[in-house]
């Protein structure tokens, strides 16, 4: 889907009406507040992130592969974009923005500063900020040839942030979401104490729980699996010209984790749950690409370093991916293959944990 937007005036100059205040035009200072996702409003495709495309079509070229760096900080930014947080927080001066996403890492960025590296919690981008009226643009470089376009532009009747997302590939562009943000009602931004803590005496003896230790043994965070929920998800029309089918794909792994001992929920992310993600490439009639990725999930509630309180967060247990080719005889077996030998490698870990 396509969005346009009419070009909005830099500044309405001289201009009143007869009785009242002169009219101003909107300025980058209406960016800055907090804002609460309006759900209703925005769009949640199915299916977004980047493609395929990005792998060499012609015939005979050799496919690059990417840096651990690479796919650690591309699958970030595609899983901000894909769970969209539910507040921003943006503060605005005339050097510097600070986007703060409620729950997400900070990052704060100059507007006319070419390339510039971004810290965003456990990864760096480089990014280019610049301002359009009021309209705030921030590119993201995923990896080489994979961006990601955020445009942040205000709304005044009625008052709203909208949020637009473009994956931009190589020439083309990509898969594009927009979201809409309100103004975040006051006394909203911090839940309300548990009607059990109101309860308690001020002179009460405090009967908290003493924090328990931290648990740093290999894989502690496997400990006590039993359950899993398994989502699969990527397979695009080029998937099944190559032989993939998302049925056959979802019972395969299903067996594989009930065969090892595991309680699975298919296309249920509610608990602990296995994600599996490919993109597939026909390159030509003869020659199909995929990269599949193969990642365990779990949900957690955090203290944050910038929150005051803890907040929920996606938790990334384990993560392999990895790259297929061949014929679309043949190269379903070979994905299937691959993501089998994840799936078969994280069960024995958890197993070794639980012992």
């Amino acid at each position: 889907m396509t969005f346009s937007r009419a070009a909005i005036p830099g500044a309405l100059l001289g201009l009143c009406v007869s009785g009242g205040a002169p009219l101003s035009a909107q300025s980058p200072t209406d960016l800055a507040g907090s804002w609460t996702l309006n759900r209703q409003l925005s769009q949640f495709p199915q299916e977004l992130g980047f493609s395929a495309s990005f792998f060499p079509i012609e015939p005979g070229a050799r496919i690059q592969s990417e840096t651990q760096e690479d796919a650690k900080r591309s699958r970030f930014l595609t899983d901000e974009v894909r769970v969209p947080p539910d507040r921003l927080t943006i503060a605005v001066t005339p050097a510097i923005v600070t986007i703060t996403p409620d729950p997400g890492a900070a990052r704060t960025v100059q507007p006319g500063r070419r390339d510039q590296e971004v810290k965003i919690g456990p990864v760096s981008a480089i990014t280019n900020t610049s301002w359009d009226g009021d309209h705030l643009t921030i590119v993201y470089k995923a990896q080489t040839g994979r961006l990601l376009r955020y445009t942040y532009s205000p709304s005044q009747n009625p008052r709203q942030l909208i949020v637009d997302v473009e994956f931009m590939e190589g020439r083309g562009g990509g898969d594009r979401v927009r979201r809409v943000y309100e103004p975040t009602p006051p006394g909203e931004t911090v839940a309300a104490p548990s009607s059990s803590a109101l309860d308690v005496p001020a002179s009460a003896p405090s009967t908290a729980a003493v924090p328990t230790a931290l648990d740093q043994r290999p894989d502690a965070s496997l400990k006590g699996l039993t359950h899993l929920g398994v989502v699969l998800e990527g397979l695009g029309a080029d998937a099944a010209k190559c032989g993939l089918k998302q049925e056959s794909l979802e019972t395969a792994v299903t067996k594989r984790l009930t065969d090892a001992g595991f309680r699975v929920a298919r296309n249920s992310d509610e608990e602990t749950y296995l994600y599996v993600n490919i993109n597939t490439s026909s390159a030509s009639a003869t020659l199909c690409v995929s990269r599949y990725d193969v990642t365990l999930y779990s949900h957690a509630a955090a203290k944050l370093t910038h929150t005051a309180s803890q907040v929920p967060v996606q938790a990334e247990l384990l993560h392999r991916g990895g790259l297929a080719g061949g014929g679309p005889a043949t190269h379903a077996d070979g994905v299937l293959k691959g993501v089998l030998e994840y799936v078969d490698q994280f069960s024995t870990r958890i197993r070794s944990a639980n012992r």
